[in-house]
């Protein structure tokens, strides 16, 4: 499916977005229902997990996924969107589709219903999700060493860096400092997939405390 672009501007804000990806994973045909079980945005992107029950009350049969112990199955649902002159735009993909976007949170995937086929698009998805949300967050000082070297805009490469900040106006911006050079670099999260962390900021002792401690005849923590 494409793009469908919403000309009458009635979608504006965060809430009007909502509202809308709401009721598009809510509706009842002849003999199934859908409803929405929660919906997460990441950048311009909604995540969706949608419970589909039948009307008789009888357990759902489906090809794709495990039927729940209520008789529901729960799927998950993309939707790209972006504004265009002002106009909200939409284009949705069902999980078993192979989406592209994979940042759903876990508590989201975690709705979702079992999957019969492990080799699925949608398992692929849903692990895709997985390992993003296991993309550390490091702290200010951690030591990291990337899992593959990063190429930097002048050809030289890095692999080791230290979480850093630097300042923009009053903002403070996450960057990392190159153990060769010392220089800094800006780098995304997926870079930072698979990273292995050397050592942590939380665990080094403070100098100034291990100084007061050496003078009190104690050690450092």
């Amino acid at each position: 499916m494409g793009w469908l672009f919403y000309t009458d501007r009635r979608v504006q804000t965060y809430a009007d977005e909502k509202a809308e990806i709401t009721r598009l994973c809510t509706f009842e045909g002849d003999t199934r229902k859908t409803e929405l079980v929660k919906a997460c945005k990441v950048g311009s992107t909604w995540y969706a997990a949608a419970r589909v029950t039948n009307l008789d009350g009888t357990a759902v049969e489906d090809a794709t996924y495990v039927t729940d112990l209520d008789g529901s199955i729960t799927f998950g649902a993309v939707f790209l969107t972006r504004y265009d002159d002002g106009c909200w735009g939409y284009k949705d993909m069902e999980e078993s589709a192979g989406p592209t976007e994979s940042r759903a949170p876990l508590g989201l995937i975690e709705l979702l219903s079992d999957l019969k086929d492990p080799d699925s698009y949608a398992h692929a998805w849903r692990q895709r999700c997985r390992d993003w949300a296991a993309i550390p967050d490091y702290a200010e000082g951690d030591k990291i060493k990337l899992a593959a070297p990063v190429t930097l805009t002048d050809g030289s490469t890095c692999q080791i860096v230290t979480a850093t900040h630097y300042r923009r106006g009053r903002q403070k911006r996450r960057c990392y400092r190159i153990k060769e050079t010392g220089g800094l670099v800006r780098l995304s999260k997926a870079a930072l997939a698979g990273s292995e962390l050397l050592s942590s900021a939380k665990g080094a002792a403070s100098p100034v405390l291990a100084e007061y401690l050496a003078g009190q005849g104690g050690t450092a923590i």
